[in-house]
């Protein structure tokens, strides 16, 4: 955990710092807020798309489907409401662990940038810690703010990694995803049993065969 601030000079400062931290907090309120004032927009365009596929929107069943849908689209991409600094909520300690930190079979959802239609799988992280470790329920959170979004795995797989690294500046970090996309299911080459790994790995998990081969057989297990 960080150190307690003793002087008063550091005490206006954690202040300073507390005040900027509600600035922030209000900030993401308004954007959040900003979106939801979307809907609106994102239920007629949802509409117009019932209508072109050869649908009544106007149908029992679909009068409240774009609305829906627009709710829906909202959610799955909530992560662009959230940043890193939110998550995180100071839940940095300083710790002397230098063994690896494992969290695996994190679930993920997200939406595949080329055909706005879902990719799902899990996600394995571990970190060396450099006397810092993050909360793991933050892994946790980090993997929701960039799978929250339109993506491809390859980019929200070192999105992960990149984060993690930011936030506590680790001696090695690796991120591997598993994932099925649903735009190889439903569409294209429609194989159901297909899965995509990817992987990142930075600092000593890249350059040192041994750290990632822990790793690589610690969320095997």
């Amino acid at each position: 955990m960080a150190d307690q601030l003793h002087s008063d000079s550091d005490s206006t400062a954690h202040g300073c710092n507390g005040n900027a931290k509600k600035q922030q907090d209000a900030t993401s309120i308004v954007e959040r807020r900003q979106r939801d004032h979307l809907l609106g927009e994102m239920s007629s365009a949802y509409k117009s798309v019932i209508s072109m596929v050869g649908e009544n929107p106007e149908r029992q069943g679909l009068k409240k489907t774009p609305e829906r849908a627009a709710k829906a689209m909202l959610f799955f991409t909530k992560g662009y409401d959230e940043t890193l600094d939110d998550v995180l909520n100071e839940a940095i300690f300083d710790e002397d662990h230098d063994e690896m930190v494992v969290v695996k079979d994190i679930e993920m959802f997200s939406i595949c940038e080329h055909h706005m239609v879902p990719f799902i799988g899990k996600v394995s992280i571990g970190y060396l810690p450099n006397k810092r470790v993050l909360g793991i329920s933050k892994l946790a959170r980090i993997v929701e703010i960039y799978s929250r979004r339109m993506q491809v795995q390859e980019r929200l797989t070192k999105q992960i990694a990149m984060a993690i690294t930011k936030a506590v500046q680790p001696n090695g970090v690796g991120v591997v995803v598993e994932a099925t996309h649903m735009c190889m299911v439903m569409r294209g080459v429609q194989k159901i049993n297909a899965v995509t790994v990817t992987s990142t790995m930075l600092g000593c998990l890249r350059d040192d065969p041994k750290s990632r081969e822990e790793f690589l057989s610690l969320i095997k297990k």
